[in-house]
């Protein structure tokens, strides 16, 4: 519960649905917005929207990434496969690569042969007398271009379609005799210019890779191997003469290389994939049987047992399984069974000694009062065996009421009842003590209704033990009786400045017969059963009741209870460290000395304090000290963890002066202050 939230008011929206949209209003994800960029101007720039997107990308992935985390199975098997993948692409990329060059290989081996074969083949035609051209075309310029014409449509006679023909001038004449010559409708501008570049410059062969274009659009443009020279014609005029080989068949057969490598690597990481999962779900699945089957152990269900098969390594665990959880059932039961002796010792024991005991008590009190008669020495051994008898009349009725909580048979008669006449009558039957000790019991927080309900006895009994102890340990200085109520629960405080608690104390504070210090004697005549017994009460009412302290600074226990029976708690409404603890008193030094820097440096002239409108616990000073200043306006939250905690002393503090409060007590409504979980809650009063 939040101490902020507030009902909805008349003539408005009090829930999420339903919700009408006011002309005028923004929607909340913008105010949002623009609250978070108002806030980043001062601070940090962005950082709310940041936190919105990151948000938005992270909840779709949620599930996902919780499925990862929790199933070994889902992992192993996602890293085969992401594996397999890696080894199937980087083998399909070799398998490819030396397919690919190999049959370029064994292609540019017979384009250069048959390039090779062409070009002797056009020397020899150059060699040659040119016949007589047409009747009427005699002269050389016609039997030239009728050469050059000739001698490609023979030199790609031999090819059928497996080469084509290319013949270029180096000028680049583009008409007449000097004109390109192709065979198979081959674009002369296919023919690289690097490759014709290298043919021009020396009469060696050259060869280079291209994209063979064809002068109809009907054929597409496809890879080829362009191989070339450059040779004189009839004329002896240099011209470049060029082999072009399509790859076309070459492509194809690497484009089925590539689909059956694909092929069968996707087959193969899929079953890959399988016998992966096949085989992690033979380990897995033992592995959560047994970890169901410890789950169901650790709820109580002691007879399960893992159901083994063969004898391999995960049958020997089960076996080991099933062994280690009889041996643990045998154990619990033997502990059930000490404990059931126990108590039952316990009890019968206690229950005996009340006729005995009721017997030595008559002969006592006959005895006591006669004490008069004897000599001053047997008197007081008459008084001793009364006080030590009220001991033992005590010490068994707690012993009673321990058998009962550890037994289960603890009732609670719950009723509606005011905390303040039950504060009234343990502060009443304290007084005398207190008188004694020199202390004194101030109550805060009476002026309002404190209603829960709860057993006025177990409660009557649970804040007598924290006065008293209080009174007993807070070495004459007063005691502070702190009253709250807030939400749905109600919380009273008892706060000592005495020796205090030691670190790890807060604890076991709770634990039967502890004693911080061993050496102390019992003023009172306690049992060392009382706060164990406390803790039980406050558990019968579904509470909480916590300690803190700090050395020389003394103790506060806080009791929490719901202010209905079936109401689970979820915060006090009175903080678990006081507001006048050594650390809260130096954080709001602290606090007090920057904001007067921070005002020191925009006013010119000194500006008195202003104190805050709620001032912290008041406390009285001891009278043989000086008082101290307490701090104003602390408000601390109950603290994380088990709700017990324990300040050091700091260097130079003495611990015999408690701080003194100023102002008026606190009348304001006390805010409810979160606590931590159900588990450190259980923790917390078992007192471990």
């Amino acid at each position: 519960m939040t101490g902020g939230s507030a009902a909805p008011q008349p003539g408005k929206q009090g829930g999420r649905g339903g919700r009408a949209a006011v002309p005028g209003t923004r929607p909340a994800w913008l105010g949002r917005l623009l609250r978070g960029r108002r806030a980043g101007q001062d601070g940090e720039p962005g950082r709310l929207l940041l936190r919105i997107v990151m948000r938005w990308v992270r909840r779709p992935l949620l599930p996902a990434v919780r499925l990862w985390r929790r199933n070994i199975q889902l992992r192993i098997v996602v890293m085969t496969l992401l594996m397999s993948v890696g080894v199937v692409v980087l083998l399909g990329f070799v398998v490819v690569g030396q397919v690919r060059n190999g049959l370029l290989e064994a292609k540019i081996k017979a384009a250069q042969s048959q390039a090779a074969g062409g070009f002797q083949v056009a020397r020899e035609a150059a060699n040659a007398p040119l016949a007589p051209d047409v009747p009427g075309g005699t002269d050389g310029q016609a039997a030239t271009r009728s050469w050059r014409t000739d001698l490609v449509e023979r030199l790609a006679s031999g090819g059928q379609g497996a080469f084509h023909v290319v013949a270029l001038s180096a000028d680049d004449a583009g008409a007449g005799s000097r004109a390109p010559r192709t065979s198979g409708e081959v674009n002369p501008a296919s023919i690289p210019e690097k490759l014709r570049i290298d043919v021009q410059r020396d009469s060696r062969t050259h060869r280079a890779y291209m994209s063979i274009g064809y002068t109809k659009d009907i054929r597409t443009a496809e890879p080829g191997l362009a191989v070339g020279t450059q040779l004189n014609d009839a004329d002896d005029k240099p011209y470049e003469l060029y082999y072009v080989f399509p790859l076309a068949q070459e492509q194809q057969s690497l484009n089925l290389v590539r689909g059956t490598l694909a092929t069968a690597g996707l087959f193969l990481v899929v079953l890959l994939g399988a016998i992966a999962w096949l085989v992690v779900r033979q380990i897995v699945t033992p592995v959560r049987m047994a970890a169901g089957i410890a789950e169901r152990l650790s709820a109580g269900r002691l007879q399960e047992r893992m159901k083994v098969t063969g004898e391999d390594d995960i049958a020997r665990l089960g076996e080991a399984f099933n062994k280690m959880a009889q041996n643990l059932q045998l154990k619990i039961q033997q502990l059930e069974e000490l404990s059931r002796m126990q108590r039952r010792f316990v009890s019968d024991v206690s229950h005996e000694l009340r006729t005995p005991l009721t017997t030595v008590r008559m002969a006592a009190d006959v005895i006591h009062e006669a004490r008069s008669d004897f000599d001053p020495v047997t008197a007081r051994s008459a008084e001793l065996l009364g006080d030590q008898l009220d001991r033992f009349e005590s010490l068994l009725s707690d012993l009673l009421e321990i058998s009962r909580f550890d037994a289960g048979a603890a009732a609670l008669e719950a009723e509606p009842i005011d905390l303040r006449e039950v504060v009234r009558r343990v502060i009443g039957g304290a007084e005398p003590l207190a008188e004694r000790k020199g202390s004194r019991i101030r109550v805060l927080g009476d002026d309002q209704p404190v209603v829960a309900e709860a057993d006025a006895r177990r409660v009557e009994r649970v804040l007598r033990n924290l006065v008293v102890n209080a009174v007993e340990h807070g070495e004459g200085r007063d005691v502070v009786v702190r009253m709250a109520a807030a939400g749905g629960a109600v919380a009273v405080a008892v706060r000592d400045y005495g020796v205090g608690l030691k670190p790890g104390e807060a604890t076991r504070v709770f634990n039967r017969f502890w004693r911080a210090d061993p050496a102390r004697a019992r003023t009172t005549g306690g049992t060392g059963l009382g706060l164990s017994i406390a803790v039980e009460d406050a558990r019968l009412h579904g509470g909480w009741l916590q300690a803190w302290g700090e050395p020389g600074g003394g103790s506060q226990f806080r009791l929490t209870l719901p202010r209905t029976a079936d109401e689970p708690l979820r915060g006090s409404p009175i903080p678990l460290e006081p507001e006048d603890s050594r650390q809260n008193r130096e954080r709001a030094a602290t606090r007090r000395q920057q904001d007067g820097n921070a005002k020191g440096g925009r006013l010119l002239a000194s500006v008195p304090v202003q104190h805050p409108t709620r001032p912290p616990l008041p406390v009285p000073p001891r009278p043989s000290a000086a008082p101290a200043v307490a701090p104003r306006g602390v408000d601390p939250a109950a603290l994380p963890g088990s709700g017990a905690r324990v300040v050091a002393r700091g260097a130079g503090e003495r611990p015999d002066d408690p701080p003194a409060a100023e102002g008026p007590p606190d009348c304001s409504p006390p805010a409810v202050h979160p606590e931590p979980s159900a588990s450190d809650q259980e923790d917390t009063i078992r007192g471990r």
